[in-house]
C-alpha cells in the first residue's frame, strides 16, 4: 500500500479542531482547581470541539476510501470498453 499524505482540508481542520479541542479541555481541567466557574464552559467546548473534529477528520477518510473506489470503478470500466473494441 502506498503511504498517502493526508492534506485535504478536512483532514486539516478536523486536526485542527482535535488539537484545539484538546487545549481547550486541558484548560478547563486546570481552571477546575480555582474557584471560578469558567471551567465548565472551558470543558463543555473542549469536548465539542473534540468530538467535532474527530468526526471531521473521520469524514475524510471515508470520502478518500470512496473516492479511491470510484476512481477504481472507471478503470475497470475504461477496460471493460477498450477490450470490447479489440
Amino acid at each position: 500500500m502506498k503511504f498517502i499524505l493526508f492534506t485535504n482540508k478536512y483532514f486539516l481542520r478536523g486536526t485542527f479542531l482535535i488539537i484545539l479541542g484538546l487545549v481547550l479541555g486541558s484548560l478547563g481541567w486546570y481552571l477546575k482547581s480555582g474557584t471560578d466557574m469558567l471551567f465548565k464552559w472551558a470543558l463543555i467546548g473542549g469536548v465539542i470541539l473534540f468530538g467535532i473534529g474527530f468526526l471531521t477528520v473521520f469524514y475524510s477518510l471515508i470520502r478518500k476510501v470512496e473516492h479511491q473506489s470510484i476512481m477504481e470503478d472507471r478503470a475497470d470500466k475504461q477496460r471493460s470498453k477498450e477490450k470490447e473494441t479489440v
